[in-house]
Formats: structure tokens, sequence, C-alpha cells
């Protein structure tokens, strides 16, 4: 038994002085190679071969894109004179039309509608119509602001644009051909009330469209007022006594 266990001993040294020669050479082997390497290294590099000269670079000048310039892809005429379009000015729309001026105690108030057709009230300076604002009002002219610029008109124009378009709007009505009647339709039963009056403007309130109750109604204490001018009527309502 000691015998086995001798043998088995020195063949486990010889295992290991074996795997101890082999380790070494592998060493040896990489400082070797690791040697070639550096003496490889140290040899001298090559060199590259000599370039030849280049040519010498003219100096750039801005005349020599002149043609750049005045062939350019890009522009529909191929000009390089830039034309500037002025920009052209926001049209003012036309004004108000002016049927006259009250005065009922409080400050004067223009009777104003924004275009011819449409309905008129009352109107103080400060207020707003359409694209105008009211900026000033007497019996003689009118002054609005548009864009900030002020705009000053005499009652009379005014005046004289709303008959102007009355009565082109007449004739037109009048060479127009007629229209065929519509057919009969039943209609709901319309309230005998007044429609009362509407909003308020300084005191006062306009009437409605389509109030059909006569001049004198007093409907939620106030009064309607029927004044007849030479521009047409002028409708409101105002506090009963």
């Amino acid at each position: 038994m000691k015998k086995k266990l001798t043998l088995l001993n020195l063949a486990l040294v010889a295992l290991i002085v074996l795997a101890g020669w082999r380790a070494r050479q592998s060493w040896l082997g990489a400082q070797e190679r690791e040697q070639a390497l550096l003496r490889a290294s140290q040899k001298a590099p090559l060199l590259p071969p000599p370039l030849a000269s280049l040519p010498a670079v003219e100096p750039v000048s801005a005349a020599g894109y002149l043609g750049v310039a005045e062939k350019m892809l890009f522009a529909p005429d191929r000009n390089p004179t830039v034309i500037l379009e002025p920009v052209k000015p926001k049209p003012m729309p036309p004004l108000p039309v002016a049927y006259g001026v009250v005065n009922l105690g409080d400050g004067p108030m223009a009777i104003l509608s924004e275009k011819s057709g449409s309905p008129n009230r009352a109107f103080r300076a400060g207020d707003t119509i359409g694209e105008f604002k009211l900026v000033a009002v007497n019996a003689e002219e009118l002054v609005f602001e548009w864009e900030g610029q002020k705009v000053a008109k005499k009652m009379e124009e005014l005046r004289e644009r709303a008959a102007s378009e009355t009565s082109s709007g007449a004739e037109a009505a009048a060479r127009a051909p007629s229209p065929p009647p519509p057919p009969v339709q039943a209609q709901a039963p319309v309230s005998e009330r007044p429609l009362g009056p509407g909003e308020s403007a300084g005191g006062v309130r306009v009437c409605q469209p389509g109030d059909s109750s006569p001049p004198g109604t007093v409907v939620d204490g106030f009064r309607k007022v029927v004044s007849v001018t030479p521009f047409g009527r002028v409708c409101r309502w105002e506090p009963a006594q």
C-alpha cells in the first residue's frame, strides 16, 4: 500500500514539474515576441515621396463673381437690381351713415348706422361703430377715429350719402323685376302686447325692429316717442313722467 502511495506522489510531482516547464516556455516565447516587436519599432520609418509644388493661387476679387450676381438662377429676371414695391395702405371702409344729432340733456348723441339699410341707434363720443370710433359729436361735425387716424366729416356730407344711397337703392329696386309672390303659409298668431323698449342708449332706449305699437304707448315705465325728421322717422322710448 505504501509503495502505491509513493508512486502516486512521484507521478504528481512529475506532472507539476512538467506544467511548470511548459509555463516557463510560454513565458519565454512571449518575451521573445515582445523584444522582436520593440526592435522592429526602433527601425527608421520610411519617408513619404516628395510632393510636387502647388501652383500659385490668385487673390480673390469681388469683380470675378459679377457674373453670378447678374445671372442668378433663383431670380425671375436675373437682375441684381432689387426693386422694392411700396406697401399699399389699407383702404378705409365707408364711413357710417348719419341721420342727425339729438341732445336730451345729458350730452349730444349721433343717430348712426354702420351702413345704409342697417338699424340705427344713438351713439355717444367714445362709442365704437364698425371699424370706427366716434371721438367727438356736435351739430355741425362728427369726428371718427380709424387705424389711429382722425377723420372729420360735416353732417351734411354724411346726410347726403345717406340720401344718395337711399335714392340709388330705390332706383335699383324699381328697375329690378318684381319677384313672384311667396306661397301663403300659415303664421302663428302674434301677441297683441307691443315689443317694448330695446337696449339703453344714454337714458333712452331704442325701438326694436318690428315694433308696430303706436306713439305714446307706455311699456315697463317707458313711453314710445316717434319724431319726424327730413331724413326719416326716429323712434325711441323715453322714461314716462
